[in-house]
């Protein structure tokens, strides 16, 4: 996994709330087991008509937000089953923060093992984002982890993060990273009782 490096971004609105995962990564392409390939089909139902032609009203077909790597999402993003394909589609798609007032928890907790930063951000605050994203096709975020702040060319705003999902993420360390930070005890182990 990449380490999280601060950035700024253009913001992409999708004004949409219990976003489920069948709908981020529709089923019929979840035949892959790389960890990439999947954002070309993230929304994909969303995002394409029944002809297979682009739907232009779609957000993620907007020209002005293209290379957005931050998306706001209304209430309870990541809904519905548990696939870990959708953070995989996410970031696959180039997204590395997701900001809404709530998630499903095992959406949550997936976007961190995946390079994925989740924020949680009050109603008020997220609307003035929404806003701001859907007035202004050039308004950006930067996104600070070290000091957990979020700004905009006006204010900055701080958010709450778990400390270790926080040095996960800067270290760029996945579930099989932080396994083998212990290699050398876990040879040692091997070595005697194997």
């Amino acid at each position: 996994m990449e380490k999280f490096i601060n950035f700024k971004s253009k913001v992409m609105p999708l004004n949409s709330a219990n976003v489920d995962t069948d709908q981020i990564i529709p089923k019929q392409f979840l035949k892959r087991i790389e960890r990439t390939g999947f954002g070309e089909f993230l929304f994909f139902d969303w995002r394409f008509n029944d002809d297979g032609s682009p739907n232009n009203d779609f957000v993620l077909n907007k020209s002005e937000y293209a290379g957005s790597q931050i998306l706001l999402a209304q209430d309870n993003f990541g809904c519905g089953s548990s696939r870990e394909h959708a953070p995989w589609a996410l970031r696959d798609y180039g997204f590395k923060v997701i900001i809404s007032t709530s998630f499903a928890d095992i959406f949550y907790n997936n976007s961190f093992k995946n390079g994925i930063l989740p924020i949680i951000v009050d109603t008020d605050l997220l609307n003035n984002f929404f806003m701001s994203a859907q007035n202004n096709e050039s308004y950006e975020l930067s996104i600070d982890l070290n000091n957990q702040l979020i700004e905009d060319s006006d204010n900055k705003y701080s958010f709450d993060i778990d400390p270790f999902r926080k040095k996960c993420l800067l270290e760029g360390l996945d579930d099989i990273a932080l396994t083998l930070v212990h290699s050398d005890k876990i040879d040692i182990y091997e070595k005697k009782y194997f």
